[in-house]
């Protein structure tokens, strides 16, 4: 219902401020930016759906690769007894659980394109645990928060633009992301689970969380030993390294237990397709309201509100030319990325607000873009409060991004 309410506004509000450019500036131009933006974003979520046919199909094979050959059955047990008290819905020990580990795990590495088709699976296996099929479960509302959430341990796409932009120090923002991302991922999980009433101080929860800080804590030491000039490289060689490895582990167990593995690919390799094709219209719906409310103008007026909001009340306003990206990051993952390389290129890549813009863009996923992607997938039309949820958790991502940017770069 939110998301009804959200989409149809994008549209009003795109119009209304569109005919007052047309009336009151004769901008003649305003409604045919709005139209021609339609037909751009509506051509680019089909792009994006054709685009992830082919790393879906890939992924879907592989995983039926490891469900036959038991890998994902080993990975289910070794998280079973945590992520049965964050998803009491889901049975123990179901296959589910190891799919949902790689996605996490895809995500944690900032491995993008490996970690969609691996959610997808996840959700899909979630479907068919879900009675009432049209509207999301618990599971998968806590699953969706938690990847819209964004949790990155090692955020590649981040540091390589800022490389590629002439960063004295690509990788100086790795810490304050991994800091910004790891505020964004607790607040969701906090959020989900008072809706839930899931109880998150119970001792397996607490020894979960508390290694996975110990292994933040640890990545953060590690790279602050290190020459700085090595950060972006060791990155992304371990965090390939890893995927490699996995898929690696994961026919070499199907062959010792003689799997037919190729197979097992193709047979999970036909979904990726079909899959794809299901989520055109959420994708084309959501990109489609976006774009008009991008082009006419509303987010700069949102951005320029607030910031003149803020100085009114005499707190420093340094943060407010990254906050384009704050906003379009929970609504396009290509927006988000191209606001940021407007600021780097605006403000210069090692400026305050390059850092900043940087930081913002790995704090959070694209809220939007998930949810239209992975429920529109199983075909989910009531998404409950994963939206709320969603949102709070980027909100909490992005303030901690401004002040732990102030507290190392400023």
């Amino acid at each position: 219902m939110v998301l009804n309410y959200i989409w149809a506004g994008f549209f009003l509000i795109a119009f209304a401020i569109a005919l007052f450019q047309l009336i009151f500036f004769q901008d003649y131009d305003i409604f045919q930016k709005l139209v021609t933006s339609t037909f751009d974003n509506a051509k680019l979520g089909f792009e994006i759906s054709l685009g992830l046919t082919g790393v879906m199909t890939l992924w879907l094979g592989l995983m039926k690769v490891g469900e036959k050959g038991g890998i994902i059955a080993i990975f289910a047990r070794l998280v079973g007894p945590f992520f049965h008290k964050l998803f009491p819905e889901i049975p123990n020990n179901h296959p589910v659980y190891g799919s949902i580990l790689m996605n996490f795990s895809a995500n944690m590495l900032g491995l993008d394109n490996a970690a969609t088709p691996l959610g997808l699976k996840a959700m899909k296996e979630m479907q068919e645990l879900n009675p009432h099929k049209e509207t999301a479960s618990k599971a998968q509302i806590m699953f969706l928060v938690l990847n819209t959430s964004g949790l990155t341990i090692i955020p590649i796409s981040v540091m390589v633009f800022r490389a590629q932009l002439g960063a004295a120090d690509p990788s100086d923002v790795f810490i304050p992301i991994l800091l910004a991302t790891f505020f964004s991922t607790i607040t969701g999980l906090i959020a989900v689970a008072i809706y839930q009433r899931i109880n998150l101080l119970h001792p397996i929860v607490l020894a979960y969380l508390g290694t996975l800080m110990l292994l933040i804590i640890g990545l953060i030491y590690y790279f602050s030993i290190i020459p700085q000039e090595q950060v972006s490289l060791i990155s992304t060689v371990a965090s390939n390294v890893i995927l490699f490895s996995i898929i690696i582990s994961f026919v070499g167990l199907a062959l010792y237990r003689k799997v037919n593995v190729y197979e097992a690919f193709i047979e999970g390799a036909k979904e990726g397709f079909s899959v794809a094709i299901t989520i055109i219209p959420y994708l084309v719906a959501i990109l489609v309201a976006i774009g008009v409310f991008r082009t006419s103008g509303a987010l700069d007026l949102l951005v320029d509100g607030i910031s003149y909001g803020i100085a009114l009340t005499g707190l420093n306003t340094d943060f407010a030319p990254a906050l384009p990206v704050a906003f379009m990051k929970p609504l396009s993952g290509s927006g988000a990325r191209g606001m940021m390389v407007e600021a780097l290129n605006t403000y210069g890549v090692d400026s305050f607000v390059g850092r900043l813009a940087s930081t913002i863009q790995g704090s959070t996923e694209t809220t939007f873009y998930i949810l239209a992607v992975y429920f529109g997938s199983v075909g989910i039309r009531n998404t409950r409060y994963a939206l709320t949820c969603g949102l709070i958790a980027d909100l909490a991502g992005v303030v901690a991004a401004i002040l732990i940017a102030y507290l190392f770069f400023h």
